[in-house]
């Protein structure tokens, strides 16, 4: 099957719409912006947009005005349920034939099944398409893009992606969010070996640059530590992905054997690194980044 889109993307042809500008979505919509699209955002909080109006987006009064002017929208949400409401209740049913909704969201696969096929109802498209690489990946447009849904579709948005990331195709409706959920498994058992093993250092009268200099070239090197070992060094824990979003999407693995016809995986690193995160919720850091949790290991220390 050819793309079923004639009309290659182009910044003076293509409208895109965008929804959800918080940290990763402004960033993302401005990497946009700076190639020559014209966006249109849609924020439940208006004054939130000014930012990016001031790089040349336009408002939109509706999500049903922003889908109905646009031919791709993108989403960037915190929860399934905002996934929920937004795209699947308010997005798709509003959408024109042959466009595209992308939800850049961290959500539900099953969720991304059933808006996938309530767009094509509508003779549209949506892609589940997470991404992995944090406040610093999104600013320099080095994201790395999940997409399921189909091929085709993914191949032909393949030049709004490149502006953000390096996009790759895992398969059908869905298989973006397993994709990043099995990313985050990966991500904080890194977290958590990088944050135990500063703790180590710091416990054992090291310089906890100097270990992480030494270290960086070999086995225990890795993109965690460079994205986050100085920022965890410095205490510093801005975010780009908030620590009860880790929370959530490790749980989504954890309890994938409830969800999904049975399919036991049984994941106890996951479980730990879970408990680990919800206890930086807990102690009142859960909009805190994820490479906060270092301070629930100084705090199990007595740091």
């Amino acid at each position: 099957m050819g793309t079923p889109y004639p009309t290659p993307i182009t910044p003076t042809q293509t409208r895109i719409g965008w929804v959800g500008i918080g940290v990763m979505g402004s960033a993302m919509a401005s990497r946009l912006l700076s190639a020559g699209y014209t966006i249109t955002v849609y924020a439940r909080t208006p004054s939130k947009a000014a930012p990016l109006q001031s790089k040349g987006a336009h408002l939109a009064s509706s999500l049903a005005d922003l889908a109905s002017s646009s031919d791709v929208v993108f989403t960037m949400l915190g929860h399934p349920s905002d996934v929920r409401q937004i795209v699947l209740e308010n997005l798709v049913p509003y959408l024109n034939p042959n466009s595209v909704v992308i939800d850049h969201t961290s959500s539900h696969p099953a969720l991304a099944k059933q808006i996938y096929d309530s767009a094509l109802e509508k003779n549209s498209h949506s892609v589940d398409a997470p991404v992995s690489g944090g406040d610093i990946g999104a600013r320099d447009g080095k994201l790395a893009i999940l997409a399921g849904g189909d091929e085709n579709v993914v191949k032909w948005l393949k030049p709004l992606f490149d502006q953000m990331g390096k996009v790759t195709y895992v398969g059908g409706p869905g298989k973006g969010q397993h994709c990043k959920i099995a990313n985050q498994i990966t991500v904080g058992a890194n977290l958590l070996g990088l944050s135990e093993g500063l703790v180590f250092a710091e416990k054992a009268g090291l310089d906890k640059s100097k270990f992480v200099e030494a270290v960086r070239g070999g086995a225990a090197g890795s993109m965690v530590m460079e994205l986050f070992g100085e920022r965890m060094i410095k205490k510093d824990f801005k975010p780009g992905g908030f620590a009860e979003y880790m929370v959530k999407d490790l749980g989504m693995g954890v309890d994938v054997g409830e969800e999904e016809r049975g399919e036991v995986v049984v994941l106890p690193g996951a479980a730990l690194s879970k408990q680990l995160f919800a206890a930086m919720v807990a102690n009142g850091g859960g909009k805190l980044g994820t490479q906060g949790l270092i301070s629930v290991i100084e705090k199990i220390n007595g740091n």
